[in-house]
């Protein structure tokens, strides 16, 4: 099954675009989803498995780097965004 996943990250941070930035470049690593950047959010699609192992791995990679932010998500199953 295929999912989209769209995301907005906001750093708990004055400094907040490198943090965002930082986020979007660890997404782009991997290579089994599809990724698109937009002013306001990001998409991420791909196999159901695969998507929300991305984003469970970009979450985790996040706090490791000590990033306080909110993730606001929306999940569309069976829905092809990109």
């Amino acid at each position: 099954m295929k999912l989209s996943i769209e995301i907005t990250m906001y750093p708990l941070a004055d400094k907040y675009l490198p943090i965002i930035e930082g986020f979007i470049d660890h997404l782009k690593k991997y290579e089994n989803i599809k990724l698109e950047v937009f002013p306001t959010s990001t998409v991420v699609m791909g196999d159901f498995d695969n998507a929300m192992e991305v984003l469970a791995s970009s979450i985790k990679w996040s706090v490791a780097n000590k990033d306080k932010a909110v993730f606001i998500t929306k999940f569309l199953p069976n829905y092809e965004a990109l």
